[in-house]
């Protein structure tokens, strides 16, 4: 393995790990920005060491030891032992890598939800919350939030020192709370986990246009905060769309990883076992709730898809309808931009182009990729390649994931021939 292919593995290691080392090193610290710094320094010295002697069988676990290491070190030189110290003391032995599985399954997994909940604070603005949430669990650097927000890098990096201080500062626990509390907090959290997902569903930028593990683990804690707030239609609402939307992952990629988009994708190997039980979760928060909120409306477009048999039996009609109610609920120029495309499939192109054409002119959509890659679709079903190329190349000059970037240049070249 040459030097850039191991830096290349490191980093897919690490936006697989950094999450679960972060939330287990709060545990410890008490004090996320510190425990970013010692999973950045286990990091450093993996770059450093692994070239030389190799990628660990259990990396995650190196990692972790690594961390922990740095971690007493650090609590040794600021004469912080005595209880903390202890304490770890005890689970040192839980790292071992002949118990990693253990380790990965258990206690760490509820530390990310308490993470979620510590950084999902009222102390913290709903930006804050949003770029320490995409800085610390989904692994995204401050250049990548940014090109997502269309923001500058450096508003990014300020908004994620600030709120590590702001948490520090007003001293946050590290926990689920209760009662009212908690409830303050659900609709952050349920934007955070919503956010993991997302970014798991497809990948802001990398190497592969997936991230199935940290889908799975967003679904995971969906699944547990059902269980800690039963009576939230939201929760189920959530959790229904992560059932249904994970029922694809295996066929959103072919065996050589490149995209495949939705309408080409092989319905007979969606997981029939996620779908029911999405539905199942979406008939709950409709029993829960008087009207459906925006994840459970977007669970019944995800179910709408899931139902149909074939690509060409999709509802469009209704799925347009769905899509005008979240629209009406969240509006924004992305949900615009979905319905324009439900109309586009439901009633023709020039419907949906029209609608496209108008979120031309949103400042928010500027740097949005899929803006010109659904334009470039709706001209190339209207026959007009040469425009739907010069939409392709620049949305394939907007994104950071290569393999969407590909599949874009792809779309490109088709037009052409």
């Amino acid at each position: 393995m040459t030097l850039s292919e191991t830096h290349r593995t490191i980093d897919a290691i690490w936006r697989m790990e950094s999450a679960k080392l972060i939330a287990s090193l709060t545990r410890m610290i008490q004090d996320v920005g510190i425990a970013e710094d010692l999973a950045q320094d286990a990091l450093v010295i993996a770059l450093e060491r692994w070239p030389e002697i190799g990628i660990p069988d259990n990396p995650g676990a190196w990692l972790m030891t690594t961390a922990k290491r740095r971690a007493i070190d650090l609590m040794r030189r600021t004469k912080r032992r005595d209880q903390k110290y202890l304490e770890i003391a005890r689970g040192m032995d839980l790292y071992k890598e002949e118990d990693v599985d253990h380790a990965l399954e258990g206690e760490i997994g509820d530390d990310l939800l308490r993470l979620i909940f510590m950084t999902c604070h009222p102390v913290l603005s709903q930006d804050a919350r949003v770029a320490l949430t995409l800085r610390l669990l989904c692994g995204l650097t401050t250049d990548e939030i940014a090109r997502s927000f269309l923001v500058a890098e450096s508003t990014i990096a300020q908004r994620v020192v600030r709120a590590k201080r702001t948490l520090r500062a007003e001293k946050v626990p590290f926990e689920v709370p209760a009662g009212e509390q908690r409830d303050k907090r659900l609709s952050a959290v349920l934007e955070v986990i919503y956010l993991m997902f997302n970014e798991g569903y497809s990948a802001t930028s990398g190497d592969d246009w997936i991230r199935p593990l940290l889908c799975q683990e967003a679904l995971r804690l969906g699944r547990v905060l059902s269980e800690i707030v039963p009576q939230e239609p939201e929760v189920y609402g959530l959790v229904a769309l992560m059932e249904i939307q994970s029922s694809r992952l295996k066929t959103r990629v072919s065996a050589t990883g490149e995209p495949i988009l939705l309408m080409d994708q092989n319905r007979a190997k969606w997981d029939r076992l996620l779908i029911r039980r999405g539905i199942a979760a979406l008939k709950r928060s409709q029993e829960l709730g008087s009207t459906l909120g925006p994840y459970a409306l977007q669970a019944a477009i995800s179910a709408c898809h899931a139902e149909a048999p074939t690509a060409a039996e999709t509802d469009w009609i209704r799925i347009a309808a769905l899509y005008e109610a979240l629209s009406r609920v969240t509006p924004s120029p992305i949900v615009e931009l979905n319905r324009a495309v439900a109309i586009s499939m439901a009633f023709g192109p020039s419907y949906g182009l029209e609608i496209v054409d108008e979120l031309s002119a949103e400042p928010s959509l500027k740097g949005y990729h899929l803006l010109p890659s659904v334009r470039g679709d709706l001209l190339v079903k209207l026959g007009r390649f040469d425009e739907a190329h010069t939409e392709f190349e620049r949305a394939a000059s907007m994104t950071r994931n290569y393999r969407e970037k590909e599949l874009l240049q792809n779309r490109a070249h088709e037009c052409e021939s």
